[in-house]
């Protein structure tokens, strides 16, 4: 019997959506390029499924049912493209590859073009929910090619997460790369959701507390608001401890990683003229962290407070400024979806993608669901801060916000997620700023011009800052 879908790349990812796919009921046949690698797998963790390895590419496609589906599990960049080398020339039209991957949305797009000259249909479905996930069945954010969807969404559908709402946890996003776009963001978010919980963790280490005590209020802070994976996971991390007792956080060397994907949602953010500032700080605290030699150095030479916050800042102080600094993030991330879906004509749905991020992500939370509702009720609004719920809730939260910026800065505690967030909130919530200085400045040494409060937005002015100071349109003064 022909298989329902092929995989090619059988690392912990590809393997464990290979086991969830025979797991429903679909069949699938695998490749990987180190030949020993598939028949281990298929004779180990899949022995008794819906499951046959081909040791050549040729014979995994020949071994589908048509159109053929073929997805792809391998490192994202150049490897994607070397498969697709190999795999192209094998496939007829109308038949589908999908890439499972991260990818950079441009990548996809172009992928997108060049497989529909031969015919082909490509989709770009991001992936999240790690290997748990992958096995157990995670959030999937598919776009490309639509003539694919059709084909693809009875087996991407089987094996998503399920909300409790009994929704599947899978969306058809747009075309081109919008499915890797949205998964790019969603990333971004993430590593912004990390950093907001390790500086309350770092808030609450130099406090004094305990691994176990500080376990605990990640716990009571999950029943509540803030109830998400990432901060359920941060529980049970930090009452962890190894065979002989000690704590395991302890051991591990404070230089965070990271793949590319939250770089690629500030750069892409930065182009789109969207404040993602949160994201930005994120990958600017890891870059920071892995230069652990030259921390060490530093801290001989450069003097500071020494932290000492012994009673402060308040549980619910942290709370309140982690989950405000939470709600900022996430309304950049939006913020940031629906600037690309208008550049690149996407359509993106806002609220399903909330909603398909509310299980199997890593970044799923309970709030999610409030996110989703607002987006329902106002599709169009300017931003997630402006929404009802999260306004007031953003209020509420803003003594304690403030407090624990204050005590942070003032104990010489780095808090750049806390502090960017709440930067952010006050210039958004300003009528008046001074870029009107910057622009000045920029007239001055650069003719650039400036719009003025009198005039209509677009139209630009020059002064003569170092004659006698007459002002001029911009179109006069350039010809």
């Amino acid at each position: 019997m022909a298989a329902d879908i092929g995989l090619v790349g059988l690392a912990v990812m590809g393997r464990n959506l290979v086991l969830n796919m025979a797991r429903n009921g679909i069949e699938v046949a695998v490749h990987n390029r180190t030949t020993s690698r598939m028949t281990d797998f298929v004779d180990g963790e899949a022995a008794g499924a819906t499951v046959t390895g081909h040791a050549e590419l040729a014979d995994m496609v020949a071994a589908l049912s048509s159109p053929r589906i073929v997805m792809l599990m391998v490192r994202s960049g150049p490897a994607v493209d070397a498969v697709l080398g190999g795999l192209v020339p094998l496939l007829d039209e109308g038949d589908i590859v999908i890439d499972g991957g991260n990818a950079d949305h441009v990548d996809t797009q172009r992928r997108c073009d060049e497989l529909a000259e031969r015919g082909l249909h490509f989709v770009g479905a991001g992936i999240s929910g790690g290997e748990e996930g992958a096995l157990n069945g995670p959030s999937i954010m598919p776009g490309g090619s639509p003539e694919a969807w059709p084909h693809v969404e009875p087996i991407l559908t089987a094996i998503a997460a399920v909300a409790d709402d009994g929704r599947p946890c899978c969306e058809w996003l747009g075309r081109g790369g919008a499915g890797h776009f949205v998964k790019m963001v969603h990333n971004g978010i993430e590593y912004a959701d990390m950093q907001v919980i390790a500086e309350a963790y770092s808030l609450m280490s130099h406090r004094g507390l305990t691994n176990t005590e500080m376990s605990e209020v990640f716990a009571r802070w999950n029943e509540g608001a803030l109830q998400s994976f990432l901060v359920e996971i941060t529980a049970a991390i930090l009452g962890h401890a190894t065979p002989d007792g000690e704590a395991t956080l302890d051991s591990i060397l404070d230089a965070a990683g990271q793949k590319g994907t939250g770089r690629w949602t500030a750069m892409y953010g930065f182009e789109l003229g969207q404040p993602v500032s949160l994201i930005a700080e994120a990958v600017i605290a890891r870059a920071v962290s892995a230069l652990v030699d030259e921390r060490g150095r530093a801290a001989e030479i450069l003097a500071g407070p020494t932290p000492d916050l012994t009673d402060e800042p308040s549980e619910d102080d942290l709370r309140d400024a982690l989950y405000a600094s939470k709600i900022v993030s996430y309304a950049q991330g939006f913020s940031m979806l629906a600037a690309a879906s208008r550049e690149h004509g996407w359509e993106l749905d806002l609220a399903a993608i909330a909603s398909i991020w509310r299980a199997g992500c890593i970044i799923r939370a309970r709030f999610l669901d409030d996110i989703a509702s607002a987006l329902t009720e106002r599709p169009d609004i300017d931003s997630l801060l402006l929404a009802d719920g999260f306004a007031a809730d953003l209020s509420d939260a803003q003594r304690g916000w403030r407090e624990v910026v204050r005590i942070g800065v003032a104990a010489g505690v780095p808090l750049p997620a806390y502090s960017s967030a709440l930067a952010f909130y006050d210039g958004y919530r300003t009528t008046r700023l001074p870029a009107n200085l910057i622009q000045a400045q920029r007239d001055y040494f650069g003719a650039h011009g400036y719009e003025r409060l009198d005039g209509v937005r677009g139209d630009d002015f020059h002064t003569d800052w170092i004659g006698d100071g007459a002002q001029s349109a911009v179109e006069s003064y350039s010809a």
